[in-house]
């Protein structure tokens, strides 16, 4: 057999086994190559308008780079380990380590820019499909055209031979490490063969889930008022992010051996074909692979976690905009009132038109505020002196509050993070030469007023009496104002709400901070948050296929090293069922683990500081973590797929 022959038969070979590879090679390529499209495409100047969209792909492609070498190099490692006896076999019927290096050289080159051709294409023709996804998410009105780009095609050749070139150093380092003998032993000599658990192990597994539990504890305290400066809060994030990535190799590498130790010892050491066929590899093939395991679940946590944030953001667009907006178009001085209106009135659009005057005041607050602070100075806040804005419920005719007494409305989910407010209490109110003391009964979700008049405060409106209203007004303290003291909210019909948005751009009322539209404000963050969500998720689906594919290709070298059992096994009477249902339940665990921790990790780390990002949690959260555990759980069902075509073979 002459060289091309035997480079011909290895390829066919080589694709029946690691067609799951050539797919990963194919769409590390197609998914770069679109998305390094999204930077010369013209369609896509309004998203990359602005510093940070440029600088979000810029770094989306970097990381990107990352990911996918890293798999690619860590891939070809696994590749190039199966065949060692092969290798092996080519030394010992007389060929050099130069010659045998070369045959690899040339079956790479074949499979690897084959595939990049083909991933070029299937990028160049889903490219589309991606502006178009983009532009959908950002809200940006935009045409997406079919438009092949030279410069990314240039970079994604570049960055590509550059990966092939690094994967060529590796093979060749291999071969000329290996002597023939070791090349018969690599394959085995991975594995972990341990037969009784020891003390060490047993301390490894219990601390590895104590210091996960601990992590989690810790990161729910982080905005309830237990960390109250910034160093500790900075040293407890650091003992967060320590704590869970180190108890997360400790889990792999002692936590699930000892959780399945003791199920062997409950069942008194007798275990079915299932629990033998997947507890006790398990056990030890975790142990083995718990860097990798680690770190394909903190990468996948992160991951997660990125992705439901930016999506709680973009999800609660809307409800925020509602919120710090409260009207279609909120004004703050009469200029832009008389503007506007005249503009929406020659334009013939009808409005209504309701205004609130909003005073600030000196608060005693100290019965209604839990507050734990320390001395620090980044903290200015004193319960004692909080300036607290008021308006009459004469404004309202949903709201009548009694003489005396007082709500405080405004109260949002971030604000109850970093200041605790009673339901009810007693504070007063000070003015300029007397002080009001006022019963609040009630605390509200609702805004009454744009967050123009909030912000500066941090505080809550409180509505109170007109008669007491009175008192405060003529009593007032100026030093306490700030510039605007009227709230304007204008509103249109909904058919007139485009047109409208369209007019109060076109005047330029939105450079004047306070002046704000709630449908730009909804638009604004919408893209964003859509392009970092797009970012983060396009990222995030890499990771999953990168890692899904590792962790198939790290099955598919278990079950074949496994074989021989399968044989001796059904000698003894097992059926291919029998043997499949083990499998099952042994690929639950290989794919579930993983998946559950990081999903664990992710939960924790969304519900530690969501309410930073948004209004709602748990649609964003649930479809996110859905959509994630359907797309890997596709890997552990192509994994069993593989095990029946090699039980089928065995028996």
């Amino acid at each position: 057999m002459n060289i091309n022959q035997l480079i011909f038969r290895n390829l066919k070979k080589n694709l029946s086994n690691y067609y799951l590879y050539v797919f990963a090679l194919i769409f590390s390529v197609a998914i770069y190559f679109a998305f390094v499209t999204l930077q010369y495409d013209p369609s896509m100047d309004p998203v990359e308008g602005s510093i940070k969209g440029q600088a979000g792909i810029k770094a989306g492609s970097i990381l990107l780079i990352v990911i996918v070498s890293i798999f690619l190099v860590y891939a070809n490692n696994l590749f190039i380990k199966r065949r060692s006896s092969e290798i092996g076999l080519f030394q010992l019927i007389g060929m050099t380590k130069g010659r045998i290096f070369r045959l690899l050289s040339i079956e790479n080159f074949i499979l690897y820019f084959s595939s990049m051709l083909i991933g070029v294409l299937v990028g160049f023709s889903i490219s589309k499909l991606v502006v178009m996804i983009v532009l959908k998410i950002t809200g940006v009105e935009a045409v997406a055209s079919l438009r092949f780009s030279t410069e990314a095609l240039i970079q994604t050749l570049l960055i590509f031979i550059g990966i092939y070139l690094i994967i060529m150093l590796t093979n060749y380092l291999f071969i000329k490490r290996q002597s023939i003998l070791s090349l018969f032993r690599v394959r085995s000599s991975t594995e972990v063969n341990v037969k009784r658990m020891s003390v060490w192990q047993m301390i490894i597994g219990i601390l590895g889930i104590v210091m996960i539990g601990s992590g989690y504890y810790v990161s729910q305290m982080l905005f309830d008022g237990e960390f109250t400066t910034i160093n500790k809060l900075f040293f407890a994030m650091a003992f967060i992010l320590a704590s869970v990535i180190i108890g997360t190799y400790l889990f792999y590498k002692g936590s699930v051996a000892f959780i399945f130790q003791l199920i062997r010892k409950q069942n008194k050491g007798y275990l079915n074909i299932n629990k033998v066929m997947s507890l006790s590899s398990i056990m030890f093939r975790m142990k083995s692979n718990a860097l990798l395991l680690t770190i394909i679940t903190t990468v996948s946590a992160l991951a997660i976690g990125l992705l439901s944030l930016s999506y709680i953001s973009y999800y609660s667009a809307e409800q925020l905009a509602e919120d710090y907006v409260v009207h279609d178009f909120a004004l703050i001085d009469e200029e832009s009132v008389e503007e506007f209106t005249t503009a929406l009135e020659e334009n013939d659009v009808n409005y209504s038109m309701n205004q609130i005057e909003v005073l600030r005041f000196k608060a005693d607050a100290t019965n209604i505020l839990d507050l734990e602070m320390e001395e620090d100075p980044t903290i200015t806040m004193e319960p004692n002196t909080l300036p607290l804005p008021v308006v009459s419920d004469e404004n309202f005719d949903h709201i009548d509050v009694d003489e005396g007494e007082t709500i405080l409305t405004g109260y949002s989910d971030l604000m109850m993070r970093f200041m605790t407010i009673k339901d009810s209490g007693d504070l007063t109110l000070s003015g300029l030469n007397n002080t009001y003391e006022l019963h609040q009964t009630e605390l509200k979700r609702e805004f009454v007023v744009s967050s123009y008049f909030t912000n500066a405060g941090g505080m809550p409106i409180a509505v109170v009496d007109q008669s007491i209203y009175e008192d405060l007004k003529a009593d007032m303290d100026p030093e306490y104002q700030i510039e605007s003291t009227v709230f304007t909210g204008i509103d249109v019909s909904e058919n007139d709400l485009e047109r409208s948005n369209d007019i109060f751009n076109s005047t330029n009322l939105g450079d004047t901070f306070g002046n704000d539209s709630q449908l730009q404000s909804s638009r604004d963050q919408k893209m964003s948050m859509g392009l970092a969500m797009f970012i983060v998720g396009f990222l995030g689906l890499t990771f999953l296929v990168t890692s899904g594919c590792v962790l198939y290709f790290k099955q598919m070298d278990e079950s074949d090293s496994e074989k021989p059992s399968y044989t001796i096994l059904r000698k003894l009477g097992f059926t291919q069922f029998d043997l499949l249902k083990g499998i099952q339940i042994k690929q639950l665990f290989n794919f579930g683990i993983p998946l559950a921790i990081g999903l664990l990790h992710s939960y924790f780390a969304v519900q530690s500081g969501w309410f930073l990002f948004g209004s709602e949690v748990w649609t964003p959260m649930l479809i996110v973590m859905g959509l994630y555990t359907v797309l890997y759980s596709i890997f552990g069902m192509l994994s069993v797929l593989y095990y029946r075509k090699v039980i089928g073979e065995a028996l």
